[in-house]
């Protein structure tokens, strides 16, 4: 790498990690999915397909143009926030009712979930959350502004390459932990941080739009 690039892909690749290592919808499903011991790869790769195409999106679109406009970012927010609120029912659902889920190593047979599932759940987490644009394509884009071409390009390579360390991590983590941590009070406590995460986003977005 040119050591004149490095610092941009260094600062895209350190700002894409600090965004993204919250607790978020995509990282909480990403969890849950470790869990069940589901197409946790495939929910990654989606994840991290999702993130790079946004960072794209914000660093040779959306920065150029000055952001999405009002009306198209307002009607993305409020459809995301509905969605992020009735995940958080379904969770609390289960927070509530631990019965319900299948739990332990003969949980898959009553919780299976078919590749489709897995794919449309990562995407809507992904693609229907107004959070995941702003930290990708509005933060970041942004962000990449203050490097001129080719570096903010570069700048782009090293947060999609945060976004792809990242995801890897936790789905090597959940991999190796999962059958440890696979017990109906994780389980609950997971439903219960999910639901009241999901909420708080959902609100937190809501009231940008007032």
């Amino acid at each position: 790498m040119n050591y004149l690039t490095a610092p941009a892909f260094f600062s895209g690749m350190v700002l894409s990690l600090s965004l993204i290592m919250a607790i978020g919808p995509q990282n909480a499903h990403v969890m849950r999915m470790g869990l069940l011991r589901q197409h946790l790869w495939l929910t990654v790769a989606v994840c991290v397909v999702t993130d790079i195409l946004l960072i794209a999106v914000g660093v040779a679109g959306l920065a150029q143009l000055g952001g999405l406009p009002d009306k198209v970012l307002g009607a993305m927010t409020g459809a995301g926030a509905l969605v992020l609120v009735a995940y958080g029912v379904q969770a609390m659902r289960r927070f509530l009712q631990p019965e319900t889920p299948a739990l332990g190593p003969d949980a898959g047979a009553s919780a299976a979930v078919s590749r489709q599932q897995a794919i449309g759940s990562a995407l809507a987490f992904s693609w229907l959350n107004p959070h995941a644009w702003l930290d990708t394509a509005v933060v970041l884009g942004t962000a990449s502004l203050a490097y001129a071409r080719p570096d903010n390009l570069v700048f782009g390579m090293g947060a999609a390459t945060g976004s792809l360390l990242w995801f890897t991590a936790l789905g090597v983590a959940m991999a190796c932990l999962g059958r440890q941590l696979d017990s109906p009070i994780v389980w609950r406590a997971l439903d219960l941080l999910v639901a009241l995460m999901m909420w708080g986003t959902a609100f937190w977005l809501l009231a940008g739009l007032v």
